[in-house]
């Protein structure tokens, strides 16, 4: 007999009787609130075509999930056996039941990991999947969820609109045209996705592709960027372009969060040893860090929010990231320092309440010793929830019991599934509201706060908080 799906009504939630039942009481409160989803990586052109086909469930769940098929990759399974494709174009698996099967026999070792819950959930509530997912019942539930994916009611669309999405952010590229964008707009379809402004591919030049994004970039301002001056004035055009189309942020990402100030002179010299292939020395992080200032600045004047995404070292696995290319899985956490790197930066903007600046970490030790003062005082920042490796169960009570006491709740920014999984999105929110309303339920059991408290905290975390951050309103 097969096994089932066990999605416990109190997951997630403590032990304790009186704690539990506070906590799935104030769940239940918000369980169905719209999902605000203010930064993520979903592919746009799902919403611009009111016929788009997923394609197949291996190219719905698998393919495009780094979260996914990374674990496998650390077992010794070859990206090849799972379909992911190669830079080079070279042959990899194209029979999607063979990639399903490989996955299904492997499901066992997301088994305590939060991308295990997510797929779970999502299984069972999105495709109706009662039977847990093995080798023995992998083709029976390819079967179903292909059926699914056959129905009207499976398009993109339809699946925002079922998951009660209120706003969808996705992320793109400086010299995106945002084509997708306009078509979402000039269907007349109702739902409400906007693009985020990502600069990285023009800021970071250390990047491999950063001579052909600066060709793209210029090519879409309608101007040669051949100096630093053209390039700041090339992405001020983007930003009033994205903000035009719905944009309310803009997110970055370095390897570590440093800041600086260079003149124009120095900024320029290193620019045009980029442009010739000739960086030295610190030339990127310092440039990065100076860029990050002008950012800053151009937030300051056009409004939009600045989300901060620093200590990833980035493709650290060469042989995958030469043959797969970016986001494969290979992005490695580092320890950074936020309150020496970013000084420069709140020394100039951190005072001025009309920045927005939203700090996110992969490295938890700064969560007390740097974060949570910097949020707790600086009127621009805030604090991003866990992201990537500390999206999980632990990672969010981790994050409450270590930034909270001193930031408070007010200085966050809620919550952001910084997904590729569509589909997922519903089961990362709902993990989240339970473990924030457990967090919250913690501080009633031991008299901290009382209910009117509780219930306007889960409120406002579950939906209000990154309403507000990201300019929903």
């Amino acid at each position: 007999m097969s096994e089932k799906i066990m999605l416990s009504e109190d997951r997630y939630f403590d032990p304790d009787p009186k704690h539990k039942e506070i906590a799935l009481g104030l769940y239940k409160q918000v369980a169905g609130k719209p999902l605000v989803c203010p930064h993520g990586h979903v592919d746009p052109r799902m919403f611009a075509d009111p016929d788009y086909d997923f394609g197949s469930p291996a190219d719905l769940l698998l393919i495009p999930d780094h979260y996914i098929f990374r674990m496998l990759y650390s077992q010794g399974i070859p990206l090849e056996s799972l379909g992911v494709p190669r830079v080079d174009g070279g042959a990899v698996e194209s029979d999607h039941r063979k990639i399903w099967q490989i996955f299904a026999e492997n499901f066992f070792l997301f088994r305590g990991t939060p991308t295990g819950g997510w797929l779970a959930q999502e299984l069972h509530d999105v495709f109706g999947v009662s039977e847990k997912l093995n080798g023995e019942s992998a083709q029976a539930i390819y079967d179903q969820i292909a059926d699914c994916l056959a129905k009207p009611e499976f398009r993109p669309r339809q699946m925002f609109e079922r998951f009660n999405i209120e706003v969808l952010a996705t992320t793109d590229a400086a010299h995106d045209p945002l084509v997708h964008h306009k078509a979402i707009r000039e269907s007349g379809w109702k739902g409400r996705v906007v693009p985020t402004f990502r600069p990285d591919g023009v800021v970071n030049i250390d990047r491999p592709d950063w001579r052909e994004n600066i060709e793209a970039l210029g090519e879409v301002c309608g101007f040669e960027i051949t100096s630093c001056k053209r390039l700041i004035e090339a992405l001020e055009n983007r930003r009033a372009f994205f903000k035009s189309m719905g944009a309310t942020a803009t997110d970055h990402a370095a390897l570590t969060p440093l800041t600086c100030e260079l003149s124009a002179e120095d900024a320029e010299a290193i620019f045009q040893r980029a442009l010739k292939g000739e960086t030295k020395g610190h030339d990127t992080e310092i440039f990065t860090g100076h860029m990050l200032m002008q950012m800053a600045r151009m937030s300051v004047e056009d409004g939009l929010v600045m989300q901060f995404h620093p200590g990833s070292y980035r493709n650290h696995n060469p042989t995958v990231f030469e043959r797969f290319g970016f986001d494969k899985g290979c992005d490695i956490p580092v320890p950074v320092d936020y309150t020496r790197s970013l000084k420069p930066l709140l020394d100039r903007f951190g005072n001025d309440a009309r920045l927005t600046l939203i700090l996110f970490t992969l490295d938890e030790t700064t969560y007390s010793r740097e974060l949570a003062p910097i949020a707790g005082h600086y009127p621009a920042v805030k604090l991003g929830p866990p992201w990537w490796f500390n999206d999980s169960l632990n990672g969010m009570r981790r994050f409450r019991d270590q930034a909270m006491e001193t930031a408070g709740l007010y200085n966050t920014a809620g919550f952001n599934d910084d997904t590729r999984a569509f589909p997922s999105i519903p089961a990362r929110h709902d993990l989240a509201r339970r473990v924030d309303a457990n967090w919250i339920a913690g501080l009633v059991v031991r008299g901290i706060v009382d209910m009117d408290d509780a219930e306007e905290m889960i409120h406002d975390v579950a939906y209000g908080l990154a309403k507000r951050a990201y300019k929903f309103d």
